[in-house]
């Protein structure tokens, strides 16, 4: 069956049409038109002039709705993604947190169960955020359960669901041939909750690590003489940045700057967010660790250390687009393509035939409208 969604003002990485059309059979994209020409369709969405981009893709998250990614709670995944699909968010990565290798696979269970059978946003494979992480960057992850690179773990838990991306520290002990092994398996590396300078960070580059997790949180500072991860993923074209678009975790300033002097098709943009992420404050966990949340701010309630956010993804959107002053195309292959192409993925983040019709509806106020996943409208 064809379905055409019509009359939308289409935005894609290097397209703007004000008055599109697009066709969809069997969960593809085939035809993309504009103006007056209409293509025949089985079923038919009038959009009436809102806004159709390629659908929202976080990389990095760890819940909402009360229920985090690592949880032992059947239903958890299940919740968390039915709410993400409401941010306008397609395709996700569910990212776990610093804790036991049992806790971890006994997690990646869950998220592929829920893989195999999304009725929200669609899984494409975990994010492990930690265990390997530098001692003195924990942020707001569990100090307890810190261990040195280990590919054979990976091995064992990427058999249970697809791990995408492993977040780790680049200084420690083994993790250039760490880095080269994850590249072997396909996972994309990533340094973050890292005290590295400059020259281990680059040092890895010849490894396969060309990205931050979360820049500039928790990772080493831009300074003039001590250059930094920060100063090397400004400077560095092949480093793809995730930022947290919260105004929190990076000042409207430093947002602003990220989008002026980094390379733009490099700009991951994520959520971080926690158990927190759609409900009001109070207080919460993280990883076990207790959370207070106060003016949809989230800190360990021991030293107030922020830990992860409760942005939502289209929030994050608005919020560039009113600290940078920058137009949505120009901002629009942050929330889809750049997240696709890094993962490797060739189909996704794109409205152009062959593409996954993988689609978000906005309203004039940037407010999502509808969703579509595969071509069918799942909110």
């Amino acid at each position: 069956m064809t379905t055409l969604l019509k009359n939308a003002r289409i935005v894609s990485p290097l397209v703007d049409i004000t008055k599109g059309h697009v066709l969809i059979d069997n969960g593809r994209i085939i035809q993309v038109t504009a103006g007056n020409d209409l293509p025949a369709a089985d079923e038919t969405f009038d959009l009436a002039g809102k806004i159709l981009v390629p659908g929202f893709i976080d990389m990095h998250f760890h819940g909402g709705m009360g229920y985090e990614t690592t949880s032992d709670k059947p239903e958890a995944v299940r919740v968390i993604c039915e709410a993400k699909l409401r941010e306008g968010v397609t395709s996700l990565c569910p990212t776990t947190l610093t804790l036991s290798e049992e806790m971890l696979a006994n997690s990646l269970r869950n998220i592929e169960k829920y893989r195999l059978n999304p009725t929200g946003s669609k899984v494409l494979g975990t994010h492990l955020e930690g265990p390997y992480i530098n001692p003195q960057c924990v942020g707001a992850q569990n100090p307890a359960y810190l261990r040195s690179p280990d590919i054979e773990e990976i091995k064992r838990l990427n058999a249970i669901s697809p791990v995408s991306v492993v977040t780790y520290a680049i200084e420690l002990e083994g993790s250039l041939e760490f880095t080269r092994q994850l590249r072997a398996l396909g996972i994309v590396p990533s340094c973050g909750h890292t005290k590295a300078t400059y020259e281990q960070f680059i040092a890895g580059f010849p490894c396969g690590m060309e990205r931050v997790t979360h820049f500039c949180n928790v990772t080493t500072p831009l300074h003039h003489r001590k250059f930094g991860v920060v100063g090397a993923g400004f400077l560095h074209d092949n480093v793809a940045v995730e930022v947290i678009c919260d105004k929190i975790h990076l000042c409207p300033e430093m947002i602003k700057m990220v989008f002026k002097f980094k390379t733009r098709d490099k700009i991951l943009m994520i959520t971080d967010a926690m158990e927190a992420a759609g409900l009001p404050d109070g207080d919460f966990q993280l990883g076990g660790l207790p959370v207070i949340v106060k003016d949809g701010v989230a800190r360990l309630t021991s030293d107030g250390t922020i830990a992860g956010s409760t942005l939502q993804y289209d929030k994050g959107l608005r919020n560039v687009l009113e600290v940078t002053g920058l137009t949505l195309p120009e901002v629009i292959q942050a929330t889809s393509w750049n997240q696709a192409r890094n993962l490797g993925l060739t189909d996704l983040g794109k409205i152009e035939p062959g593409f996954l019709a993988d689609l978000t509806v906005l309203d004039s106020d940037l407010q999502v409208a509808s969703v579509f996943c595969d071509g069918i409208r799942k909110f």
